[in-house]
């Protein structure tokens, strides 16, 4: 399988070890940035080293560098969370992570500005 944006995988060393993620985008050759998201699976979002995960036979579709609430959205719409047991967050979990979200945005653009 190939390493690709949407891949859903195994998370096999670090402290996430056992979980599942998605990869949301290619850094380089050894690389990758993955997201469970948290609320969903555990695994926050970070850069892990490609030995370190499992490619899995299934896929989400996202686009590169979704945010979290993309990739939880194209988990429910992909029935993935039944099919491999998660379970689905509450909705004030969901509206939590969205308010952090735009906190992060707002930095982000904060940092740009200054530039």
């Amino acid at each position: 399988m190939a390493i690709e944006v949407g891949r859903i995988c195994m998370k096999i060393a670090g402290r996430d070890a056992g979980n599942f993620c998605v990869i949301v985008k290619k850094i380089n050759d050894n690389f990758v940035l993955v997201t469970g998201p948290k609320i969903l699976t555990g695994v926050r979002r970070r850069r892990v080293n490609i030995r370190h995960i499992q490619e899995l036979p299934y896929k989400i579709e996202i686009k590169e560098d979704a945010s979290d609430k993309e990739v939880l959205d194209a988990w429910e719409k992909s029935g993935l969370i039944k099919k491999l047991g998660l379970k689905k967050p509450h909705i004030s979990k969901v509206k939590e992570m969205e308010k952090e979200e735009s906190k992060e945005e707002k930095k982000v653009k904060r940092k740009k500005k200054k530039k």
